[in-house]
Protein backbone atom coordinates (compact mmCIF):
# COMPACT_ATOMS: atom_id res chain seq x y z
CA UNK A 1 0.00 0.00 0.00
CA UNK A 2 1.08 3.46 -0.78
CA UNK A 3 2.51 5.15 2.06
CA UNK A 4 2.58 9.24 1.89
CA UNK A 5 4.35 11.93 4.36
CA UNK A 6 2.88 15.03 5.07
CA UNK A 7 5.11 17.91 6.47
CA UNK A 8 3.75 20.99 7.28
CA UNK A 9 3.50 23.17 10.63
CA UNK A 10 0.09 23.72 10.31
CA UNK A 11 -2.06 21.04 12.17
CA UNK A 12 -5.25 21.47 10.71
CA UNK A 13 -3.57 21.60 7.25
CA UNK A 14 -1.98 18.51 8.14
CA UNK A 15 -5.13 16.50 9.58
CA UNK A 16 -7.38 17.59 6.43
CA UNK A 17 -4.47 16.25 4.11
CA UNK A 18 -4.71 13.10 5.64
CA UNK A 19 -8.63 12.69 5.98
CA UNK A 20 -8.72 13.32 2.41
CA UNK A 21 -5.43 10.51 1.54
CA UNK A 22 -6.80 7.95 3.92
CA UNK A 23 -10.47 7.90 2.42
CA UNK A 24 -8.37 7.29 -1.15
CA UNK A 25 -6.73 3.94 0.87
CA UNK A 26 -3.29 5.33 1.72
CA UNK A 27 -1.51 5.12 4.49
CA UNK A 28 -0.41 8.25 5.78
CA UNK A 29 2.35 9.97 8.58
CA UNK A 30 2.84 13.38 9.85
CA UNK A 31 5.33 15.59 10.81
CA UNK A 32 5.00 18.84 12.28
CA UNK A 33 8.13 20.49 11.10
CA UNK A 34 11.08 19.63 8.48
CA UNK A 35 13.59 18.33 11.10
CA UNK A 36 10.81 15.58 12.42
CA UNK A 37 10.23 15.14 8.51
CA UNK A 38 13.63 14.22 7.93
CA UNK A 39 13.91 12.11 11.06
CA UNK A 40 11.07 10.22 9.31
CA UNK A 41 12.40 9.67 6.08
CA UNK A 42 15.31 8.38 7.47
CA UNK A 43 13.71 5.71 9.48
CA UNK A 44 11.05 4.81 7.03
CA UNK A 45 10.05 4.56 3.23
CA UNK A 46 8.02 6.63 1.62
CA UNK A 47 6.69 6.84 -1.25
CA UNK A 48 5.37 10.62 -1.43
CA UNK A 49 6.07 13.11 0.33
CA UNK A 50 3.63 16.55 0.84
CA UNK A 51 5.60 19.13 2.16
CA UNK A 52 4.80 23.10 3.20
CA UNK A 53 7.55 25.93 1.97
CA UNK A 54 7.30 28.32 4.74
CA UNK A 55 7.97 26.32 8.01
CA UNK A 56 9.80 27.48 11.63
CA UNK A 57 13.25 25.89 12.17
CA UNK A 58 13.60 24.38 8.55
CA UNK A 59 12.01 25.42 5.36
CA UNK A 60 10.33 23.09 2.85
CA UNK A 61 13.12 24.08 0.21
CA UNK A 62 15.99 22.99 2.59
CA UNK A 63 13.93 20.01 3.43
CA UNK A 64 13.87 18.57 -0.26
CA UNK A 65 17.31 19.35 -0.95
CA UNK A 66 18.70 17.59 2.20
CA UNK A 67 15.79 14.60 1.35
CA UNK A 68 17.64 13.96 -1.86
CA UNK A 69 20.48 12.75 0.08
CA UNK A 70 18.57 10.52 2.31
CA UNK A 71 15.52 9.71 0.23
CA UNK A 72 16.06 10.08 -3.15
CA UNK A 73 13.64 8.06 -4.26
CA UNK A 74 10.52 9.74 -2.69
CA UNK A 75 8.69 12.19 -5.19
CA UNK A 76 7.98 15.98 -3.04
CA UNK A 77 5.42 17.80 -4.06
CA UNK A 78 5.61 21.10 -2.23
CA UNK A 79 2.48 22.85 -0.50
CA UNK A 80 2.67 26.71 -0.19
CA UNK A 81 0.10 29.11 0.13
CA UNK A 82 2.89 32.10 -0.32
CA UNK A 83 4.16 29.96 -3.51
CA UNK A 84 4.46 31.85 -7.18
CA UNK A 85 6.03 30.76 -10.61
CA UNK A 86 9.42 31.15 -9.37
CA UNK A 87 9.05 29.69 -6.14
CA UNK A 88 7.96 26.76 -8.05
CA UNK A 89 10.67 26.66 -10.72
CA UNK A 90 12.74 26.79 -7.88
CA UNK A 91 11.36 24.02 -5.99
CA UNK A 92 11.33 21.78 -9.64
CA UNK A 93 14.76 22.59 -10.06
CA UNK A 94 15.70 21.22 -6.94
CA UNK A 95 14.20 18.00 -7.53
CA UNK A 96 10.27 18.27 -6.63
CA UNK A 97 7.71 16.32 -8.71
CA UNK A 98 5.00 19.54 -8.56
CA UNK A 99 4.22 22.26 -6.74
CA UNK A 100 0.46 22.57 -4.97
CA UNK A 101 -0.79 26.14 -4.00
CA UNK A 102 -3.17 26.13 -0.52
CA UNK A 103 -5.59 25.58 -0.11
CA UNK A 104 -5.28 23.25 -2.45
CA UNK A 105 -7.62 21.47 -5.39
CA UNK A 106 -9.01 18.27 -3.86
CA UNK A 107 -9.14 17.19 -7.65
CA UNK A 108 -5.76 18.50 -8.43
CA UNK A 109 -4.12 16.95 -4.96
CA UNK A 110 -5.41 13.83 -6.08
CA UNK A 111 -4.43 13.89 -9.62
CA UNK A 112 -1.00 14.64 -8.83
CA UNK A 113 -0.30 12.25 -5.68
CA UNK A 114 -1.38 9.63 -8.19
CA UNK A 115 1.09 10.84 -10.94
CA UNK A 116 4.09 11.45 -8.61
CA UNK A 117 2.85 7.69 -7.18
CA UNK A 118 3.43 6.32 -10.43
CA UNK A 119 6.56 8.08 -10.79
CA UNK A 120 8.17 6.50 -7.93
CA UNK A 121 6.63 3.23 -8.93
CA UNK A 122 8.78 3.64 -12.51
CA UNK A 123 12.02 4.65 -10.61
CA UNK A 124 11.97 0.96 -8.55
CA UNK A 125 11.17 -0.51 -11.49
CA UNK A 126 14.04 1.09 -13.14
CA UNK A 127 16.05 -0.03 -10.58
CA UNK A 128 15.21 -3.64 -10.45
CA UNK A 129 15.37 -3.54 -13.91
CA UNK A 130 19.18 -2.42 -13.96
CA UNK A 131 19.73 -5.16 -11.91
CA UNK A 132 18.55 -7.90 -14.12
CA UNK A 133 20.95 -6.06 -16.53
CA UNK A 134 23.55 -6.39 -14.52
CA UNK A 135 23.46 -9.68 -13.41
CA UNK A 136 22.40 -10.77 -17.74
CA UNK A 137 25.79 -8.49 -18.53
CA UNK A 138 27.75 -11.20 -16.11
CA UNK A 139 30.55 -13.15 -18.07
CA UNK A 140 29.89 -16.94 -17.85
CA UNK A 141 32.80 -19.29 -17.89
CA UNK A 142 36.59 -19.68 -16.82
CA UNK A 143 38.74 -20.56 -19.66
CA UNK A 144 41.73 -18.79 -20.21
CA UNK A 145 40.35 -17.31 -23.18
CA UNK A 146 37.67 -15.70 -20.98
CA UNK A 147 39.64 -14.71 -18.20
CA UNK A 148 42.18 -12.69 -20.45
CA UNK A 149 38.83 -10.57 -21.54
CA UNK A 150 37.91 -10.26 -17.56
CA UNK A 151 41.65 -8.73 -17.04
CA UNK A 152 41.53 -6.24 -20.09
CA UNK A 153 38.08 -5.18 -19.08
CA UNK A 154 39.68 -4.44 -15.44
CA UNK A 155 42.28 -2.55 -16.34
CA UNK A 156 40.61 -0.59 -19.16
CA UNK A 157 37.01 0.53 -17.20
CA UNK A 158 38.65 2.71 -15.11
CA UNK A 159 39.93 4.75 -17.68
CA UNK A 160 38.05 7.21 -20.00
CA UNK A 161 39.82 5.43 -23.08
CA UNK A 162 37.71 4.63 -26.10
CA UNK A 163 36.97 0.73 -26.56
CA UNK A 164 36.80 -0.81 -29.98
CA UNK A 165 35.67 -4.84 -29.53
CA UNK A 166 35.60 -7.12 -31.93
CA UNK A 167 34.40 -10.56 -32.67
CA UNK A 168 31.69 -12.49 -34.07
CA UNK A 169 28.13 -12.14 -33.83
CA UNK A 170 26.35 -13.75 -30.45
CA UNK A 171 29.92 -13.80 -28.75
CA UNK A 172 28.71 -11.17 -26.30
CA UNK A 173 30.46 -7.90 -27.48
CA UNK A 174 27.48 -6.17 -25.68
CA UNK A 175 28.12 -7.69 -22.76
CA UNK A 176 31.88 -7.05 -22.97
CA UNK A 177 30.40 -3.39 -23.35
CA UNK A 178 28.06 -3.48 -20.26
CA UNK A 179 31.05 -4.66 -17.76
CA UNK A 180 33.36 -1.59 -19.18
CA UNK A 181 30.37 0.79 -18.37
CA UNK A 182 29.49 -0.79 -14.97
CA UNK A 183 33.05 -1.25 -13.53
CA UNK A 184 34.02 2.47 -14.83
CA UNK A 185 33.73 5.53 -13.08
CA UNK A 186 30.39 6.69 -15.33
CA UNK A 187 28.77 3.49 -13.83
CA UNK A 188 26.06 5.86 -12.14
CA UNK A 189 25.73 7.53 -15.49
CA UNK A 190 23.50 6.27 -18.55
CA UNK A 191 24.72 3.53 -21.07
CA UNK A 192 22.82 4.51 -24.55
CA UNK A 193 23.23 1.59 -27.26
CA UNK A 194 22.95 2.09 -30.99
CA UNK A 195 22.77 -0.48 -33.14
CA UNK A 196 24.16 1.58 -36.42
CA UNK A 197 23.12 -1.86 -38.59
CA UNK A 198 19.55 -1.60 -37.90
CA UNK A 199 19.00 2.06 -38.53
CA UNK A 200 18.85 2.93 -42.18
CA UNK A 201 21.65 5.39 -43.58
CA UNK A 202 19.70 8.53 -44.15
CA UNK A 203 18.37 8.42 -40.26
CA UNK A 204 21.37 7.22 -38.23
CA UNK A 205 22.23 10.76 -38.04
CA UNK A 206 19.45 12.44 -36.49
CA UNK A 207 19.61 9.23 -33.89
CA UNK A 208 23.00 10.14 -32.81
CA UNK A 209 22.85 14.05 -33.29
CA UNK A 210 19.10 14.35 -32.84
CA UNK A 211 17.49 17.20 -34.77
CA UNK A 212 15.94 20.40 -34.85
CA UNK A 213 12.11 20.75 -35.60
CA UNK A 214 11.43 21.45 -39.36
CA UNK A 215 15.06 20.14 -40.35
CA UNK A 216 13.49 17.71 -42.79
CA UNK A 217 10.12 16.69 -43.30
CA UNK A 218 9.45 14.07 -40.70
CA UNK A 219 10.78 16.21 -38.22
CA UNK A 220 7.51 17.76 -36.61
CA UNK A 221 9.33 18.74 -32.80
CA UNK A 222 12.85 19.06 -31.83
CA UNK A 223 14.54 15.42 -30.92
CA UNK A 224 17.28 15.03 -28.60
CA UNK A 225 20.50 12.20 -29.97
CA UNK A 226 22.03 9.52 -28.64
CA UNK A 227 25.23 11.34 -27.75
CA UNK A 228 23.21 14.06 -25.60
CA UNK A 229 21.47 11.06 -24.03
CA UNK A 230 24.47 9.68 -22.96
CA UNK A 231 26.19 13.28 -21.45
CA UNK A 232 27.81 11.73 -18.09
CA UNK A 233 27.90 8.41 -19.40
CA UNK A 234 28.87 5.56 -21.89
CA UNK A 235 27.69 5.74 -26.13
CA UNK A 236 27.85 1.99 -27.26
CA UNK A 237 27.97 2.27 -30.85
CA UNK A 238 27.18 -1.44 -31.71
CA UNK A 239 28.14 -2.81 -35.50
CA UNK A 240 29.71 0.40 -35.95
CA UNK A 241 31.50 -1.15 -39.52
CA UNK A 242 27.75 -0.38 -40.90
CA UNK A 243 27.57 3.08 -40.43
CA UNK A 244 27.65 5.32 -43.30
CA UNK A 245 30.68 7.61 -44.11
CA UNK A 246 28.93 10.77 -43.96
CA UNK A 247 28.14 9.49 -40.30
CA UNK A 248 31.20 9.11 -39.55
CA UNK A 249 32.57 11.90 -40.33
CA UNK A 250 30.65 13.59 -37.85
CA UNK A 251 31.23 10.66 -35.22
CA UNK A 252 35.14 11.79 -35.63
CA UNK A 253 34.45 15.47 -35.03
CA UNK A 254 32.66 14.53 -31.86
CA UNK A 255 34.84 12.63 -30.41
CA UNK A 256 37.90 15.29 -31.77
CA UNK A 257 35.86 18.38 -29.87
CA UNK A 258 33.64 16.67 -27.73
CA UNK A 259 30.86 18.65 -29.42
CA UNK A 260 27.89 17.96 -31.56
CA UNK A 261 25.14 19.99 -33.64
CA UNK A 262 21.57 18.42 -33.94
CA UNK A 263 20.38 17.97 -37.61
CA UNK A 264 19.46 21.43 -39.27
CA UNK A 265 20.87 23.20 -36.11
CA UNK A 266 23.74 26.01 -36.03
CA UNK A 267 24.29 25.44 -32.24
CA UNK A 268 27.78 23.28 -30.83
CA UNK A 269 25.97 21.23 -27.75
CA UNK A 270 29.38 19.68 -25.79
CA UNK A 271 28.93 16.69 -24.54
CA UNK A 272 30.84 14.52 -22.12
CA UNK A 273 30.81 11.14 -23.41
CA UNK A 274 32.79 8.12 -23.51
CA UNK A 275 32.41 5.89 -26.89
CA UNK A 276 32.57 2.17 -27.34
CA UNK A 277 32.55 0.63 -30.65
CA UNK A 278 31.95 -3.18 -31.51
CA UNK A 279 31.66 -5.23 -34.69
CA UNK A 280 31.67 -7.84 -36.31
CA UNK A 281 33.59 -6.89 -39.36
CA UNK A 282 37.34 -6.80 -40.15
CA UNK A 283 37.26 -3.25 -39.87
CA UNK A 284 41.03 -2.70 -41.98
CA UNK A 285 39.40 -4.72 -44.63
CA UNK A 286 36.75 -2.18 -44.48
CA UNK A 287 39.22 0.40 -44.88
CA UNK A 288 41.04 -0.83 -47.72
CA UNK A 289 37.99 -1.29 -49.68
CA UNK A 290 37.16 2.56 -48.68
CA UNK A 291 34.16 1.75 -46.36
CA UNK A 292 35.45 2.84 -42.94
CA UNK A 293 37.30 6.06 -42.45
CA UNK A 294 40.68 5.62 -41.14
CA UNK A 295 41.03 8.33 -38.60
CA UNK A 296 37.90 7.13 -37.09
CA UNK A 297 39.64 3.57 -36.51
CA UNK A 298 42.24 5.02 -34.78
CA UNK A 299 39.98 7.42 -33.00
CA UNK A 300 37.82 4.43 -31.55
CA UNK A 301 40.67 1.78 -31.23
CA UNK A 302 42.74 3.10 -27.96
CA UNK A 303 42.15 0.06 -26.41
CA UNK A 304 41.08 -3.43 -28.44
CA UNK A 305 39.48 -6.20 -26.92
CA UNK A 306 38.86 -9.15 -28.92
CA UNK A 307 35.93 -11.55 -28.00
CA UNK A 308 36.67 -15.28 -28.40
CA UNK A 309 34.37 -17.35 -30.87
CA UNK A 310 32.46 -19.80 -28.40
CA UNK A 311 34.03 -22.43 -30.82
CA UNK A 312 37.15 -20.93 -28.70
CA UNK A 313 36.16 -21.37 -25.49
CA UNK A 314 34.42 -24.74 -25.61
CA UNK A 315 35.46 -25.04 -21.70
CA UNK A 316 32.43 -22.72 -20.62
CA UNK A 317 30.16 -24.24 -22.39
CA UNK A 318 28.87 -26.29 -19.58
CA UNK A 319 28.76 -23.19 -16.82
CA UNK A 320 26.81 -21.61 -20.00
CA UNK A 321 24.58 -24.18 -20.16
CA UNK A 322 23.59 -24.27 -16.20
CA UNK A 323 23.33 -20.57 -16.22
CA UNK A 324 20.71 -20.98 -19.00
CA UNK A 325 18.62 -23.75 -17.25
CA UNK A 326 18.49 -21.40 -13.87
CA UNK A 327 17.47 -18.03 -15.99
CA UNK A 328 14.95 -19.94 -18.80
CA UNK A 329 13.00 -21.68 -15.77
CA UNK A 330 12.55 -18.35 -14.22
CA UNK A 331 11.67 -16.74 -17.09
CA UNK A 332 9.31 -19.48 -17.46
CA UNK A 333 8.05 -19.33 -13.76
CA UNK A 334 9.18 -23.15 -13.39
CA UNK A 335 11.58 -25.56 -11.55
CA UNK A 336 14.81 -25.44 -13.51
CA UNK A 337 15.76 -28.77 -15.52
CA UNK A 338 18.44 -30.92 -14.95
CA UNK A 339 21.27 -32.19 -18.23
CA UNK A 340 23.10 -35.19 -17.55
CA UNK A 341 27.04 -35.20 -18.18
CA UNK A 342 26.80 -36.81 -21.71
CA UNK A 343 24.30 -34.90 -23.22
CA UNK A 344 26.57 -31.87 -22.24
CA UNK A 345 29.48 -33.45 -23.64
CA UNK A 346 27.67 -33.59 -26.71
CA UNK A 347 26.90 -29.96 -26.55
CA UNK A 348 30.38 -29.20 -26.12
CA UNK A 349 31.28 -31.00 -29.40
CA UNK A 350 28.83 -29.52 -31.53
CA UNK A 351 29.91 -26.13 -33.99
CA UNK A 352 28.62 -23.37 -32.74
CA UNK A 353 28.49 -20.68 -35.25
CA UNK A 354 25.92 -18.95 -33.86
CA UNK A 355 28.06 -18.71 -30.41
CA UNK A 356 26.43 -17.42 -27.15
CA UNK A 357 22.89 -16.70 -28.92
CA UNK A 358 22.68 -20.18 -30.96
CA UNK A 359 23.64 -21.96 -27.70
CA UNK A 360 20.81 -20.12 -25.57
CA UNK A 361 18.24 -20.88 -28.39
CA UNK A 362 19.36 -24.83 -28.03
CA UNK A 363 19.02 -24.63 -24.37
CA UNK A 364 15.14 -23.13 -24.53
CA UNK A 365 14.27 -25.49 -27.06
CA UNK A 366 15.84 -29.08 -25.09
CA UNK A 367 13.77 -27.80 -21.87
CA UNK A 368 10.86 -27.38 -23.51
CA UNK A 369 11.05 -30.78 -25.48
CA UNK A 370 12.85 -33.37 -22.58
CA UNK A 371 11.38 -34.33 -19.30
CA UNK A 372 12.78 -33.17 -16.07
CA UNK A 373 16.74 -34.15 -17.33
CA UNK A 374 17.92 -33.88 -20.74
CA UNK A 375 19.83 -36.43 -22.18
CA UNK A 376 22.17 -37.29 -24.83
CA UNK A 377 19.11 -38.74 -26.74
CA UNK A 378 17.41 -35.44 -26.31
CA UNK A 379 20.06 -32.93 -27.28
CA UNK A 380 20.78 -35.29 -30.28
CA UNK A 381 17.34 -34.86 -31.16
CA UNK A 382 16.29 -31.41 -30.58
CA UNK A 383 20.00 -29.63 -30.95
CA UNK A 384 18.47 -28.85 -34.33
CA UNK A 385 22.58 -29.81 -35.92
Amino acid sequence: MPRILIIDDEKAIRNTLKEILEYESYTVDQAEDGPTGLDMLIKNKYDVVLCDIKMPKMDGIEVLERAQIVAPDAAFIMVSAHGNIDTAVDATKKGAFDFIQKPPDLNRLLVTVRNALDRTKLVTETKTLKKKIAKSSEMIGSSAELEAVRKQIAKVAPTDARVLITGPNGAGKEMVARNLHELSNRASGPMIEVNCAAIPSELIESELFGHEKGSFTSAVKQRIGKFEQADGGTLFLDEIGDMSLSAQAKVLRALQENKITRVGGEKEISVNVRVIAATNKDLQQEIADRNFREDLYHRLSVILIKVPALNDRRDDIGDLVQRFLQDIARDYGDKPKKIDDKALDYLKGLDWRGNIRELRNVVERLIIMSDDTITEADARAFAGK
